[in-house]
C-alpha cells in the first residue's frame, strides 16, 4: 500500500513537472512572439518615417500659398486701382459750374480801357481752371476776337464759392468819331465749348482800326486778381 502511494505521488510530481515546463514554454513562446512583434513595431515606426517623408507633401499646404500669392496679387490690384489714370485729380471747371460777370475796371488816366471778367465757382465742389478764356466782342462791324497777351497761365484750383478773374484791355476811342459800337461780350471758359453772352460794361465804342489786327487783348485766368467771394 505504501509503495502504491509513492508511485502515485511520483506520477503526480512528474505531471506537475510537465505542466510547469509547458507553462514555461508558453511564456517563451509569448516572449518569442514579443520578439517577433518587435520587428513589427519597427516596421510600424517605419510608417511614421514614411509619413515623415511625406511631410514635404504636408508642406503642400504651401501649395496653398498660391492662394497667398493671390491675396498679394489682389493687394496689387487694389494698389493698381488707386493709381487708375485720372484718379485723385480735381475735375476742371465747366461753364455751367461758373457764375460769370463782367465789370468795368478802367482807371482814370489810363490810355487803355480795362474790363475784368469774374468767374465764381457755384458747383459746390472745387474745380480746376487755368489758361485763357475765349473772348469775343459783338460789335456793329461784326464779331471781334481778343488776342492773348502771352502771359504765363499757371494751373490753379478754384475753391467752391470763390472767384477768379481775368482782364480784357481795349483801346479807348479818343478820335472824336463814332467809332465801332460794342453790343455785347461773349466768354468761353478755358477748355470749354459752351459760351455765355454778357453785357459790355466798358466804354460804348472802339476806335476804327486799319484792319492790321485786333486791338483787344485778353490776359490769362488770374491776371485781374482773385476775389474772396
Amino acid at each position: 500500500m505504501r509503495v502504491h502511494k509513492l508511485t502515485v505521488i511520483a506520477a503526480l510530481a512528474a505531471a506537475a513537472s510537465l505542466s510547469l515546463t509547458a507553462c514555461q514554454n508558453g511564456d517563451d513562446g509569448a516572449a518569442g512572439s514579443g520578439t517577433s512583434s518587435a520587428p513589427s513595431a519597427s516596421s510600424s515606426k517605419g510608417a511614421p518615417d514614411q509619413a515623415g517623408s511625406a511631410q514635404p507633401g504636408s508642406a503642400q499646404p504651401g501649395s496653398a500659398q498660391p492662394g497667398g500669392k493671390g491675396g498679394t496679387a489682389a493687394g496689387k490690384g487694389t494698389a493698381a486701382g488707386t493709381t487708375t489714370p485720372g484718379s485723385g485729380k480735381t475735375a476742371k471747371c465747366r461753364t455751367d459750374d461758373l457764375e460769370i460777370k463782367a465789370l468795368d475796371h478802367t482807371i482814370d488816366g489810363d490810355t487803355d480801357g480795362t474790363v475784368a471778367v469774374e468767374l465764381k465757382n457755384r458747383s459746390g465742389r472745387d474745380c480746376a481752371i487755368s489758361g485763357y478764356a475765349g473772348v469775343d466782342l459783338k460789335t456793329s462791324a461784326g464779331s471781334l476776337s481778343a488776342k492773348r497777351t502771352g502771359e504765363q497761365a499757371p494751373a490753379g484750383v478754384l475753391k467752391k464759392g470763390k472767384t477768379v478773374a481775368f482782364g480784357i484791355n481795349y483801346p479807348l476811342n479818343t478820335s472824336g468819331g463814332s467809332g465801332v459800337r460794342i453790343t455785347g461780350l461773349v466768354v468761353t471758359p478755358p477748355d470749354e465749348t459752351k459760351s455765355v453772352t454778357l453785357p459790355w460794361p466798358g466804354t460804348a465804342t472802339l476806335p476804327v482800326t486799319d484792319g492790321s489786327g485786333t486791338p483787344v487783348k485778353v490776359g490769362p485766368i488770374g491776371s485781374a486778381g482773385q476775389g474772396g467771394e
